[in-house]
């Protein structure tokens, strides 16, 4: 079976539930959607906002603080949002890239610890991170317990391996920049093959309920993980997956059952979060960003700025600024589309009213650099 470029676009926006807003508790809608961007504390709540009808970011508040949705260093090496029942099937999966890229990384190796030295010393790291711990309050036990400073690059490629979740401190979005951390509850099984290749199994499967259907190299794009692992868990699962082709004659895998809409479903404008994860789920991004809007929408140093989506399709940038949303639309759109933006910005005004009206400010710096569009308008807030 042939799958246009269109309907896949379709597929992604269905399982990410952004051709409508779903009556979702907040724990389930963050297992639909497999995993939120979360190195931007304000970008799990807007990405729910789009997802969830009556998203109330309080709900949010007591999931994480419940320690339903967890936070931590997971896919592509980078602060993920899940839910606390994936966790620990994703970190295995994992496992292999984090091992390599952390312990083997030339920052840490160059304060004389090896990986032998973090294997021995992450089992009484996690039983003394059985409360939340801060910064200074664990590097100051792994100097001790090691024997040796642990500067601050040290630590963040340990944390990074360790299975540790970030602990919410309050503040407008459960997290800001004074981390603490906590041992994971869910212990996955580390520096083992056969744990790995069996949580990328289960990785796989729920990645393609969220995002497919996908291509081997999408797949690995996502977990940040070699083809080949990949190849081999597409392999082991067989039956459980169909194949299809997309228009370029590439490959792709997915789950029996799950929604594909025929691609002229419509699509509403959304105002997507800062990082979101369907504009980074794939090898061939083009499924959600148009090619030359890419270099707009993902900054050189790895930034990826919230986006004005149109019709299914990456339209242009938002800003939160005084008075509502900045939108800068990169190709004209017409005024239905205009007015369907605004009432999105009144509803996501009144979301960040009571937290942090400026939320994404710092980020602004890349709108004084310049930023190409064909319109920007002022969406007055609520």
């Amino acid at each position: 079976m042939v799958i246009t470029a269109r309907a896949l676009n379709r597929s992604t926006l269905a399982r990410q539930l952004l051709l409508g807003r779903e009556s979702l508790d907040v724990a389930d809608g963050v297992r639909r959607v497999v995993a939120l961007q979360a190195q931007q504390p304000a970008s799990p709540y807007v990405a729910l906002w789009n997802r969830l009808s009556g998203f109330d970011p309080a709900d949010l508040d007591t999931a994480v603080a419940g320690l339903q949705a967890v936070k931590a260093t997971l896919m592509r090496i980078t602060l993920h949002l899940v839910h606390a029942e994936d966790y620990r099937a994703f970190r295995e999966a994992v496992e292999p890239t984090l091992r390599g890229s952390r312990l083997g990384d030339s920052r840490f190796t160059a304060s004389g610890l090896t990986a032998a030295d973090a294997d021995a010393v992450v089992p009484d790291l996690l039983k003394y991170a059985d409360g939340p711990r801060t910064t200074a309050e664990v590097r100051d036990w792994l100097a001790e317990r090691l024997g040796v400073p642990i500067e601050p690059v040290t630590w963040r490629m340990l944390r990074q391996y360790a299975p540790l979740w970030h602990a919410p401190v309050g503040g407008p979005w459960s997290f800001d920049n004074q981390q603490s951390y906590l041992a994971a509850a869910t212990r996955p099984v580390l520096a083992d093959p056969d744990a790995a290749a069996g949580g990328l199994q289960t990785l796989i499967r729920r990645y393609l309920e969220g995002f497919g259907p996908a291509s081997v190299a999408d797949m690995a794009q996502f977990a940040l993980v070699q083809k080949a692992r990949v190849r081999a868990a597409v392999q082991a699962l067989d039956t459980d997956l169909e194949q299809l082709e997309g228009a370029d004659g590439t490959v792709l895998y997915d789950v029996p059952g799950a929604p594909r809409p025929a691609e002229d479903t419509p699509a509403p404008p959304r105002l997507m979060a800062m990082w979101d994860s369907i504009l980074l789920a794939y090898a061939d991004r083009s499924r959600v960003i148009p090619p030359e809007y890419r270099k707009q929408v993902t900054r050189i140093n790895g930034d990826v700025l919230p986006t004005l989506l149109v019709d299914g399709y990456v339209a242009g940038v938002w800003r939160p600024v005084e008075g509502g949303i900045e939108a800068s639309a990169f190709h004209p759109l017409p005024e239905e589309v205009w007015q369907g933006l605004a009432a999105e910005a009144e509803s996501l005004t009144g979301l960040l009213a009571d937290r942090d009206p400026r939320a994404y400010g710092r980020y602004d710096h890349w709108w004084r650099k310049g930023m190409p569009a064909a319109e920007t308008r002022l969406l007055p807030g609520g």
